[in-house]
């Protein structure tokens, strides 16, 4: 078959998915592994979203509500915001892709970290537009750097705050600071998919940078309910924005482009505060214990603004990776990233925790790391 593809689809390297569980139990015989690589929340959603997704599972012959509008209301009533300044997504990636379909042209230029979530240059490439890409710096976002990369053909800003998979996040008033030397027409969006997991006083107010707009760029902040609210599976999540870009968005977003479940287990779980209070109680406990228990063990863990941390494994991490997978421990190596001794943990409930530092430690002891 002969096939004329565009040069930029043909040269993309497709997102790596990772193996089921179950098949990688088959292939490094094991049972009853645990995974904790993909930064999902472990304690699951809350049990009024399961309630309010099963009661509506009669109606799925009938199109979903194009406009998202209770959840849009809900959202907008909880987080401050007005519904016009909200575009939902299914889950934020797709947000992303709006973002990309509506401001980039073929040779426009978006600037990115390395490493940061993965998508970002993906979907630009897709678009016919030019990545550029800046190393972090000490696990940060290089502000400065990426300063210095605008020209007059940036048109979006990517930042992942906090960033993934280092787990740091930006000083609120660097972050102000850095939003005011960048040219008006440009758009900077701040990833805020682990941004519920934060310290409050480390994170920047998205109200006044959104809204706050006198001689300066236009803002966007995406959120997910994959990780706090725990919905992963069902892939929903937002963006807010001023009405005006929201607007350009609309234009290219499918009529119904958040299905049904999604919208209904979405709007219970923002209402389920109490869940998802304490959801957040049980991470920070979670990673206090795991990163004392793991200091005792002589590994160095990373700070973290999120529900992950990095772990320094005294060796290469390819293979730390690999010896945990036939203890049934599913973690994350970060040697594609380019951290070849550090490895990525995901805060699982208490047993899970436990067992991951069993593992942990036999691991460090037969690969003669300790």
């Amino acid at each position: 078959m002969k096939l004329q593809v565009p040069e930029q689809i043909a040269a993309i390297v497709p997102y790596p998915p990772g193996k089921p569980q179950d098949e990688l139990e088959r292939e490094y015989g094991v049972r009853d592994s645990i995974k904790l690589a993909s930064n999902e929340n472990p304690w699951g959603p809350s049990p009024k979203a399961v309630a309010a997704i099963g009661a509506s599972l009669h109606n799925l012959h009938r199109y979903p509500d194009g406009s998202c509008y209770y959840l849009v209301q809900a959202i907008a009533a909880k987080l401050g915001f007005e519904p016009e300044e909200i575009v939902m997504g299914n889950g934020s990636n797709e947000v992303i892709e709006f973002l990309v379909k509506a401001f980039v042209s073929q040779g426009d230029e978006v600037i990115t970290s390395h490493p940061s979530f993965l998508m970002y240059q993906k979907i630009v490439q897709v678009r016919g537009g030019t990545n550029q890409v800046i190393p972090l710096r000490d696990m940060h976002h290089d502000l400065p750097a990426i300063l210095a990369a605008i020209t007059d053909r940036t048109r979006l800003i990517f930042l992942d705050n906090p960033n993934n998979p280092t787990a740091t996040i930006l000083d609120p008033n660097v972050l102000e600071d850095f939003l005011f030397r960048i040219p008006e027409g440009v758009i900077v969006v701040l990833d805020e998919a682990y941004i519920d997991f934060a310290e409050p006083g480390r994170r920047p107010d998205i109200h006044s940078l959104i809204r706050d707009r006198a001689s300066r760029c236009g803002v966007v902040s995406l959120r997910t309910f994959s990780k706090a609210y725990g919905l992963a599976g069902l892939r929903i999540g937002f963006g807010l924005m001023s009405a005006r870009i929201a607007s350009y968005l609309h234009r290219v977003r499918q009529p119904f482009n958040v299905n049904n479940l999604a919208q209904i287990g979405a709007l219970a779980a923002l209402e389920d505060d109490e869940f998802y209070e304490l959801g957040l109680q049980r991470n920070r406990d979670g990673m206090e214990f795991l990163q004392r228990e793991l200091g005792l063990l002589g590994c160095r863990s990373y700070s973290s603004q999120t529900n992950f941390f990095l772990v320094d494994v005294c060796g290469d991490a390819a293979e730390f990776y690999e010896a945990m997978l036939y203890k049934g421990v599913i973690i994350r190596s970060m040697q594609p990233y380019g951290y070849p001794n550090l490895i990525r943990i995901t805060v699982g409930t208490t047993g899970e925790n436990k067992r991951l530092l069993r593992a942990l430690a036999e691991c460090l002891k037969e690969l003669g790391r300790v």
